[in-house]
């Protein structure tokens, strides 16, 4: 019992150190953003001495963020509606109807979640359909990448669920749609919410499928962006900085205001099944 105290500041002591070790790149980019040219040649730690507020405006003109915004949105937003929605239908058909052949296309799709992307193939898929260089390709990729997890998390929480909802919803005239979009998905909120943000985190930082599969640069979201623009000002590390930090802020404000959903959503079933 009494080591109970000291086990428990050492973990709370781990826990700080880790946090100090992932939050110092943060504050490198943030307070080099903010420096002059000379400045922040040498990604020093130490505080600018005046602050400098227009490098965040030269970086959106120049680097063409507004656009690549406003990209990135379309293709995280879009991706992770249809995603988390047709992961939510297939998981609730899936665990409700426990039979062989569910049970092997349930164990196949999520087998998604380890097995490695073959570019080769995808590509000549992409061509077939047309989608390459297209905003609906990305969109779709993205969206099909989070199916395998999105069932995975899902299944676990529909067994909580009781099915007496299913049946009295069908003796009150319920088809199998209204079922599940009126009844069931109001249900799965907090696994839903969770999957949400975890999809549209993935896809927000997504460089590899964009980068392959966008020739124009008009469709490029924020990460190509900010590759594109330290090609062209490597020697500026104010501006890179400036440009690396407006593009991971909507990361971190997202995470920061879901994080206690993400926390109660991978606990609340996704274990099970």
């Amino acid at each position: 019992m009494r080591t109970k105290p000291f086990k428990s500041i050492g973990f709370n002591l781990l826990a700080i150190v880790i946090s100090v070790v992932i939050f110092i790149p943060i504050y490198i980019i943030i307070v080099n953003s903010l420096k002059t040219k000379t400045d922040a040649a040498t990604m020093g730690i130490g505080l600018p001495t005046s602050l400098h507020f227009e490098n965040f405006s030269t970086v959106i003109e120049k680097g063409k963020l507004g656009q690549s915004f406003l990209n990135s949105m379309l293709y995280s937003v879009g991706s992770t509606i249809i995603g988390t929605t047709l992961a939510a239908m297939g998981a609730f058909v899936l665990s409700r109807n426990r039979t062989r052949l569910n049970r092997f296309l349930y164990l196949f799709l999520i087998m998604g979640i380890a097995l490695p992307t073959n570019y080769v193939t995808l590509t000549q898929v992409m061509q077939v359909t047309h989608l390459i260089n297209t905003q609906l390709g990305i969109i779709i990729l993205h969206a099909a990448g989070q199916i395998p997890f999105g069932i995975f998390l899902i299944y676990g929480f529909v067994q909580n669920i009781p099915r007496e909802l299913d049946e009295a919803a069908i003796v009150d005239g319920c088809g199998p749609w209204r079922l599940f979009f009126v009844v069931i998905m109001p249900l799965m909120m907090p696994v839903l919410i969770t999957l949400s943000v975890l999809s549209f985190l993935g896809a927000w930082s997504d460089f590899i499928a964009p980068l392959y599969f966008l020739n124009n640069s008009d469709l490029w979201p924020m990460t190509l962006a900010v590759y594109n623009f330290f090609g062209q000002f490597q020697s500026d590390w104010s501006l890179v900085s400036a440009d690396i930090l407006l593009t991971i802020l909507p990361v971190l404000v997202v995470y920061l205001l879901a994080q206690r959903f993400i926390l109660s959503g991978l606990t609340s079933g996704a274990v099970k099944g």
